[in-house]
């Protein structure tokens, strides 16, 4: 008879019992000296002690500006120093801090501040074609309980200096109070039905994932660790910042956004031992020009996540980017977000081919998704996770939360997965539609409804198609008005500025009608076959990764 499909992360190791605060104050002890943060573009240095100071600084000048323990302060910037100063510096003080990803638009902008109730939004003036300062003016007077803004390039240095309105003792005594089961993070995760969900994330969970995930590369004080990837995602402030505070190890910031030659440049000047990045981000710094231009041999280890690893890629990394000891991991925002991670000397073929094993103190299971039931060993079912990484739960809507996570605390992660008997997980697919384009998860409901607004057009229906660059494109099947007329290029044009860029289609196709099923429910897997056919894009689908 085989085995269930159910393993537990059995560690010897126990679980972090404190606060971000406590334990970065725990690592200031320890390695006051060393260096915490290095960001490039901004000839940004800290040491740990620093850092604090900053943190510190930052914590203050919120209190003197009314923001209080519990409340939600937003975050609207690139990869900078002071997105991580807020980060640590709200941790501290007990609000909730609401990242807000930094390709938003005005709608998405207005919806997260109003859905989650931001009163003070940190933001920076603009990144790349997006005045985000004029796209705030745009929502602010709909968005009442915005009480306050500040702009990163003129109001930060008042901000810090606005601590000096608040006693330290007054921080310490408010610190005291925090519980590590607090609220402390809020990420919007769009489902495929409705509008994007807030996924509410306390110190316990996100300070242990980021611990372990440390644990899982070896980090010590001495490392050094390249962080290309968005802060607003869980990639950057959890796999990212929270497993090098954990561990004393250094946060280096090659760019506000990726790019590959600053990625490069910045591990050699740097001596980064550590990469992180999507898949596509290893393909772009394998395929630049300039690659053989530098020394990368400081490189020992990293992280790849957020689409499925191609063999030859995973070769190159190990090879030429001297990196034999990274490792895969898996996981979503809900989930803090790694549930698994390949390890250290895996065969080619596990890292490649799975996404490693459960992770430390969480449990898996493959279930039937209509029954419930564990599946055994080698049969395909949906990934459920439990453990401290589960998330509270949606902010301010509990339909979804039960909908997501079962009365077991069981959390049904949508992706179809397999579990070998050695316990690698292989994930085969999606039981709902999300398209994941270069690590970006998109929801085509979402588009769907915006797509709604324009005038000609009757019906849409969004699937994700293979790319061999990002992993997949979005494609829509429009049905127009009768009489109508448009083009893809210009409904592109009607969404460029009201959409994120990555989530306006690639692929557009005018359509009569749908396949659909003898209940009237549009077939959306035959629309794929269909269209994979028609663009001559045969190839396998992406699945999800952390």
């Amino acid at each position: 008879m085989k085995a269930s499909s159910y393993a537990h992360g059995a560690s010897s190791l126990p679980l972090l019992g404190e606060t971000i605060g406590e334990n970065l104050r725990r690592t200031v002890d320890q390695h006051g000296d060393r260096e915490a943060l290095v960001v490039r573009q901004q000839g940004f240095r800290a040491s740990y002690r620093e850092f604090w100071e900053l943190t510190t600084k930052c914590a203050r000048g919120l209190l003197a500006r009314g923001v209080k323990k519990g409340d939600r302060v937003g975050i609207w910037a690139p990869n900078r120093y002071e997105w991580t100063v807020v980060q640590y510096a709200t941790a501290r003080m007990g609000a909730i801090l609401v990242n807000i990803n930094p390709a938003y638009k005005t709608s998405e902008l207005e919806y997260a501040l109003n859905q989650s109730g931001v009163s003070f939004l940190v933001l920076a003036k603009a990144f790349r074609t997006n005045d985000y300062v004029a796209m705030l003016e745009e929502v602010r007077g709909r968005c009442p309980e915005l009480r306050e803004s500040v702009v990163l390039e003129d109001g930060w240095e008042k901000l810090l200096r606005d601590s000096t309105k608040v006693a330290e003792a007054d921080l310490d005594e408010l610190e005291a109070t925090l519980q590590f089961d607090d609220p402390i993070n809020i990420q919007y995760t769009s489902g495929t039905t409705g509008f994007p969900k807030g996924a509410t994330l306390s110190h316990h969970n996100i300070l242990n994932n980021g611990y372990f995930i440390g644990e899982g590369v070896h980090y010590t004080p001495e490392d050094r660790v390249c962080i290309p990837v968005p802060f607003y995602h869980c990639f950057g402030m959890v796999l990212g910042n929270l497993a090098c505070t954990s561990h004393g190890s250094c946060m280096v910031i090659p760019a506000e956004a990726f790019d590959p030659v600053a990625t490069m440049e910045t591990v050699q000047e740097e001596r980064c031992t550590s990469l992180y990045g999507t898949p596509t981000m290893f393909i772009g710094e394998l395929g630049s020009p300039r690659f053989n231009d530098f020394d990368l041999t400081s490189l020992r280890t990293g992280v790849m996540a957020g689409a499925p690893c191609p063999v030859e890629v995973m070769k190159k990394v190990l090879s030429l980017m001297h990196m034999p000891e990274i490792t895969i991991m898996y996981g979503m925002t809900e989930t803090s977000p790694v549930s698994t991670q390949s390890l250290i000397g895996d065969p080619l073929e596990k890292q490649t081919g799975t996404v490693g094993k459960v992770y430390p103190h969480v449990e898996i299971k493959i279930a039937d998704p209509d029954t419930g039931r564990i599946v055994p060993r080698g049969t395909p079912g949906e990934f459920c996770t439990r453990g401290y990484s589960v998330m509270l739960g949606y902010w301010n809507n509990e339909q979804a939360t039960r909908d997501s996570i079962d009365a077991a605390r069981w959390m049904h992660t949508g992706d179809l997965a397999e579990m070998d008997d050695d316990g690698y997980v292989k994930i085969v697919g999606r039981l709902k539609d999300m398209i994941i384009r270069g690590g970006e998860n998109i929801y085509p409901r979402e588009i769907e409804e915006f797509l709604y607004s324009h005038p000609a057009i009757s019906d849409v229906q969004v699937i994700g198609v293979p790319s061999e660059k990002y992993g997949e494109e979005v494609m829509a099947w429009v049905k127009l008005q009768e009489g109508a007329q448009v083009t893809g290029e210009e409904l592109s044009e009607f969404c460029r500025g009201k959409i994120s860029t990555f989530k306006i289609p690639r692929h557009w196709k005018f359509v009569d009608g749908y396949p659909m099923t003898v209940t009237g429910k549009v077939r959306k897997i035959e629309m794929r076959e269909a269209s994979v056919k028609e663009l001559g894009l045969e190839g396998a689908a992406a699945v999800r990764t952390a």
